[in-house]
């Protein structure tokens, strides 16, 4: 399958349950797609980091096998000052370790692959092409993934950053006016799924030196249903495709259990197939989305 260049592919976060992701970008690479344009956020910017390499299997890898050989999740590393996912560990040793990650194929590529991060300063979504440094890819992929409250603030060039997903969760919007009309859009949530309004009274405590993330934090949950009904809107108008989980979620955001990782990656997979399968039968006689 061959996409045109107006073709991007959206990426949700959401902690663990981008093992979802994972699975859906695997089966992309095992059939050779490769959209021109990538934009993710929080875990779908670490999971669409290694799609922009084009290295099969290496988010599922650091989802799940790696757990197995050195845990990174888990109170102790909270008490360390890490927070509670050694994030300097994911962000430093693993990707010179294990499954090396592949600076130069990265850089080689002509995709355009869009990191979204959250300014604590004003309150706004950033968001970062990186074609050049090995370090500030890393960095600014921390700070996409730099969750509130269960994380340290990530700075990188003396701004401070945090999850992308406070100020923007699902950047279809953004693809369109970076000039992708079409868009496959990968959400790590069932159908029907709102986020219900939480009183974030930690934002106070935790976030007193920025008061504008502050209100991302208390508007999140608006915000992000807004961007659901869009999503869905286009998706009934059929200007998107859209790829999310079918079985009831049971996979948490911090969730370490083998057994669930590997069913919602395997579900991911299976998607991705489905609707692969599905865009080519509505594109009969055509070769791209």
């Amino acid at each position: 399958m061959i996409l045109d260049d107006k073709t991007g592919l959206v990426l949700e976060g959401g902690g663990m349950r981008g093992i979802f992701t994972a699975g859906v970008l695997d089966c992309f690479m095992d059939r050779r797609i490769r959209f021109p344009y990538v934009i993710g956020v929080s875990a779908g910017a670490s999971n669409g980091i290694s799609y922009a390499s084009g290295q099969r299997g290496r988010a599922k890898f650091s989802d799940i096998d790696l757990l197995k050989l050195r845990p990174y999740i888990g109170w102790k590393f909270l008490f360390q000052g890490k927070g509670f996912i050694d994030i300097e560990y994911l962000f430093g040793r693993y990707p010179q370790e294990y499954h090396k990650f592949d600076y130069d194929a990265y850089f080689r590529s002509p995709m355009r692959f869009v990191m979204v991060a959250s300014d604590c300063r004003t309150g706004k979504a950033v968001y970062i092409e990186e074609k050049h440094d090995r370090e500030l890819l890393l960095q600014y992929c921390r700070a996409s993934c730099s969750l509130p409250f269960i994380g340290p603030i990530a700075r990188v060039g003396g701004v401070p950053y945090l999850d992308g997903g406070i100020c923007d969760s699902i950047p279809v919007a953004r693809a369109m006016a970076d000039g992708y009309e079409k868009n496959v859009i990968v959400l790590t949530r069932n159908k029907g799924y709102r986020k219900p309004d939480k009183n974030f009274a930690l934002a106070r405590l935790f976030y007193h030196k920025y008061p504008a993330i502050r209100e991302q934090l208390l508007l999140r949950y608006r915000h992000y249903n807004e961007q659901l009904d869009l999503v869905e809107r286009l998706e009934k108008e059929g200007k998107v495709v859209v790829i999310r989980p079918e079985k009831p979620i049971v996979v948490g955001r911090m969730d370490t259990d083998e057994k669930r990782l590997s069913d919602l990656y395997d579900e991911g997979y299976s998607l991705a197939e489905k609707a692969l399968t599905f865009v080519e039968m509505q594109n009969t006689g055509e070769k791209g989305l």
